[in-house]
């Protein structure tokens, strides 16, 4: 059916006509069709000088990219030169960079800003060692535990006295008729045994 027929109709049944067809929709000579592209029978295929189709796997070799200072820095002024709407987003696509460039990269150049005006203590660096801080701690505990185990063992001792001296206490008691038969007193006894 021819498109001015096709058009004729459409009047006759009262809908508007098809629009015009736009410059550059119409096939180009190098496209070619479904059937072509399939590889349906009856159609020629192309000759074989034609090149071979490209691979179409792409093989990954993906690098992390590495900005210098001064590229952030050029980038940054262009960002924030950028008047007209959509200049940052073109300026974006341009270089191959995401929005969160620009805000990580602001960031950095305000604490570089806010560190360059702080002022500079004078004299030499203190070097803390954070593992010096750990040795103290636990050299602390080591005294600690060893000043309590002292004690321990102090009053354990004290008390295995009290009860050896309660002990010689009963032996002396049941020694006191031999010794005032060999002569001894309880007083000298006890001299005796603390010799």
């Amino acid at each position: 059916m021819d498109m001015d027929m096709f058009s004729q109709i459409l009047k006759k049944h009262g809908l508007a006509p098809l629009p015009p067809v736009m410059p550059g929709a119409e096939r180009r000579e190098a496209e070619r069709s479904k059937a072509d592209r399939s590889g349906a029978p009856g159609i020629t295929e192309a000759p074989s000088s034609a090149t071979p189709p490209p691979d179409p796997e792409v093989i990954v070799d993906a690098k992390r990219r590495r900005f210098t200072a001064e590229y952030k820095l050029r980038i940054l002024s262009l960002a924030d030169a950028a008047k007209t709407s959509g200049g940052v987003g073109a300026l974006l696509r341009r270089e191959g960079l995401y929005s969160s460039h620009l805000v990580a990269w602001r960031k950095d150049r305000e604490a570089a800003l806010g560190e360059a005006l702080t002022p500079k203590t004078r004299g030499p660096k203190t070097k803390a060692d954070p593992r010096q801080d750990e040795l103290d701690k636990l050299n602390r505990e080591i005294q600690r535990l060893t000043e309590a185990l002292q004690c321990a063992f102090n009053s354990c001792t004290s008390k295995a006295e009290i009860v050896i001296d309660i002990q010689k206490k009963n032996v002396l008691s049941t020694l006191a008729p031999v010794g005032s038969l060999l002569g001894w007193t309880p007083l000298a006894m006890d001299a005796r045994e603390t010799c």
